[in-house]
């Protein structure tokens, strides 16, 4: 297959975690850029695969899912030669239109054995595809771990497939190093003196460790429903995906029951015990307990309707399911639901990507330099794929972003997706009691948030007198500003000002004048910079462009729309686009007059003044600037018309419409906007903020604090 890279993820044996070892790998290849699918050459069923569901959207692929798979098992079972050579043909037309494809081997549900692995490895060494082996080490000792890896490389090498690497996962983090070693000594007899293969060292195959993680072990309140064919009666749909950590059988007066109740768990009691279910509701809700997973009620009994009408009238969240079967049948049947990771499982996903992420060097995985075949040459950014992009520099970055909303639910939902990410550090500001409950209440988990009540907090006076420092001119006194800086969005500015907090943001339930002044008037703007801007990252489908100012200044004079135009290619570059400045108008090159157009060309000339290195090109219309067929009648020797990445806009009128226009009409994804001119980062959200739109702006401040 040339011009593409292929990986193959394998076990030998079922419950390997190979799942989430996929879903994590997956996320590191998206992030290295290029156009990168998943495909899995043996399936149950062609029409439905619950492991391609949950990993097709997290890909950049832009195939559609139903032509991922190869064959069918009953395909293999009934002449493995075809079967194979069937997988390996709908591999290579799927692989065609990718840069860099995870193959996922099949699913083991029988007694461990090396004849389906055969299969696999067999597929592997005809698509060329290094396989990843995995090697499950729960419950197994140390030698019996070793034992494993031996078996399956010997297999792999024998159906002359290569091995990328050994990945013991699972193991308890004690014997990491032991297992390591182990499997590292065993497999050195294994390699031949002339088996050396990219990534290795001196002939060995790289062994990698990934510690057990409860989390990925724990199922979820909607897996236990499933298992007691049970029914939602109360609660968000929403939170049966919140993993459950245990069970509490409630079999017991309610004080005992509230004594063994802990966190994320799940308390099965009968449905005639209403005393035990309004205390526990109680109970979740108040500080002083446990949050938990969910209730089931069994017995097919069901609340009265005065307990029901109580329970409704306090505005349940916490799932509780109702199922007809015994106490005992209910928990044995629980006992016995097997974790897994779904499309919902969003803090499984995270922390598969954060355990990978850790754990693998995935550039031992790929062709010498870690990229994709063929991408360099022709760079198709998708919007996964930058936001991808993003995850991975603002972990890097390792910024501390305050937000000053912290009772706001979208808000809540982004902390928590971006701590299980590392993407930054974060202080929520709010009353810590009333946002850790509304976490709690959510399914969330914010312990390594900071909280911090700007009206409580030791800093207020600090804040207060640094505040009326920077606003004597105004006249303000430490008396008003003591009341001043008790306003989230001022407390939170201060603490960017004071190094508190490396940026901020902000504006998901206030408008964008409420985040923009206090920044105006505590960090105010950048040596050089005349005026504060934004720019919008808009996503399309194969590349990202860049769109100033379509938030902040309703008509810039041509020297203030000069500075956005230097302002947003520096921002532009910072994001890795490559600046080339389309100065946007109604008319292109020499062939209109007027003030609006005079105003562009004028702004222009101080483009090319202030920042001579820059490509810039204008007046230009949007057509002449993004479609080269367009260009090529009206500026054909441009070098930026057709290839415009940062289009700026004469007006705020005409920006912020265009902007909206693309990102519905075009299914674009908006990032922003993002603020630039300012001494230091903080950023507005639309009050439409998504929870996506949110971490996403986190991550691009967290990566402008660091420059």
């Amino acid at each position: 297959m040339p011009g593409a890279t292929a990986l193959f993820l394998s076990s030998a044996e079922s419950r390997s975690g190979k799942s989430a070892l996929a879903v994590g790998l997956l996320a590191e290849l998206c992030a290295r850029g290029g156009r990168v699918g998943v495909f899995r050459p043996v399936v149950l069923d062609t029409a439905h695969d619950p492991l391609l569901d949950l990993l097709h959207p997290l890909s950049t692929s832009p195939a559609q899912q139903d032509t991922a798979v190869g064959v069918t098992y009953d395909d293999v079972h009934r002449d493995h030669d075809v079967a194979v050579g069937t997988a390996v043909e709908r591999f290579h037309a799927y692989a065609a239109d990718h840069d860099t494809v995870l193959v996922v081997g099949s699913d083991f549900t029988g007694v461990p054995a090396p004849t389906e692995f055969s299969v696999n490895a067999a597929i592997a060494a005809h698509l060329g595809a290094p396989m990843v082996l995995v090697v499950p080490c729960l419950d197994r000792s140390v030698d019996e771990s070793v034992t494993a890896a031996q078996v399956i490389y010997h297999e792999a090498r024998s159906r002359h497939a290569d091995v990328a690497a050994v990945v013991a996962n699972r193991v308890p983090p004690e014997e990491a190093e032991t297992v390591r070693f182990g499997i590292v000594e065993r497999l050195r007899s294994e390699v031949s003196p002339t088996g050396k293969r990219r990534g290795s060292v001196g002939g060995r195959v790289p062994v990698y460790t990934v510690p057990g993680d409860p989390l990925l072990s724990a199922p979820t309140m909607r897996d236990l429903m499933g298992a007691v064919d049970g029914r939602l009666l109360l609660g968000e749909e929403a939170l049966l995906d919140r993993e459950v950590t245990g069970m509490v059988v409630a079999g017991m007066t309610m004080p005992h029951v509230l004594d063994r109740l802990h966190e994320g768990c799940a308390l099965i009691c009968p449905g005639d015990r209403e005393e035990v279910l309004i205390a526990s509701l109680l109970a979740h809700r108040a500080s002083t307990f446990p949050s938990l997973s969910g209730i089931l009620l069994n017995g097919g009994f069901l609340p009265s309707e005065q307990v029901h009408r109580l329970v409704e009238g306090v505005g349940v969240e916490l799932p509780v399911v109702t199922c007809t079967t015994g106490t005992m049948t209910t928990a044995t049947a629980i006992s016995r639901v097997q974790a897994r990771i779904g499309p919902g499982s969003a803090r499984k996903i995270e922390r598969a990507r954060t355990l990978v992420h850790q754990h693998l060097d995935v550039d031992t995985l790929l062709p010498p330099g870690g990229q994709p075949a063929g991408s360099a040459s022709t760079r198709v950014v998708t919007p996964l794929m930058f936001e991808h992009e993003l995850t991975a520099r603002a972990r890097a970055a390792g910024a501390h972003v305050v937000l000053p909303e912290g009772l706001e639910d979208r808000i809540l939902r982004a902390a928590d997706t971006l701590l299980a990410r590392g993407v930054a550090r974060l202080t929520l500001l709010g009353d810590e009691a009333e946002v850790r409950a509304r976490a709690a209440a959510l399914g969330l988990h914010l312990d390594e948030a900071a909280v911090v009540d700007p009206r409580t907090s030791d800093l207020r006076e600090e804040f207060a007198s640094t505040y009326a420092g920077l606003r004597a001119h105004k006249g303000v006194t430490v008396e008003a500003a003591h009341d001043i800086v008790t306003d989230p969005a001022y407390f939170g500015t201060l603490m960017v000002h004071g190094g508190q907090a490396d940026g901020m943001v902000s504006g998901s339930i206030t408008s964008t004048a409420h985040t923009v002044r206090p920044a105006l008037e505590i960090i105010r703007t950048a040596p050089g910079v005349s005026v504060v801007s934004s720019v919008f990252f808009m996503c399309l489908a194969d590349r990202v462009l860049v769109y100033g100012d379509c938030a902040i200044n309703p008509d810039p004079s041509a020297e203030q729309l000069a500075d956005i135009a230097v302002s947003s290619a520096t921002t532009a570059a910072r994001f890795g686009v490559d600046p080339r400045v389309a100065m946007l108008s109604y008319s292109t090159g020499g062939s209109g007059s007027g003030a609006d157009v005079d105003k562009v060309r004028a702004a222009t000339e101080l483009v090319r003044e202030r920042a001579p290195e820059l490509l810039v090109e204008g007046p230009i219309q949007y057509d002449a600037a993004v479609d080269p067929a367009v260009a090529a009648t009206k500026l054909k020797d441009s070098p930026v018309a057709g290839r415009a990445t940062v289009l700026i806009f004469p007006d705020l009128n005409t920006g912020n419409n265009t902007y909206k226009a693309v990102q519905r009409s075009a299914s674009a994804v908006a990032i922003g906007p993002v603020l630039q001119g300012l001494n230091a980062p903080v950023n507005d959200l639309s009050r439409g903020a998504t929870v996506r739109d949110i971490v996403n702006t986190v991550a691009i401040t967290a990566i402008q604090a660091r420059g």
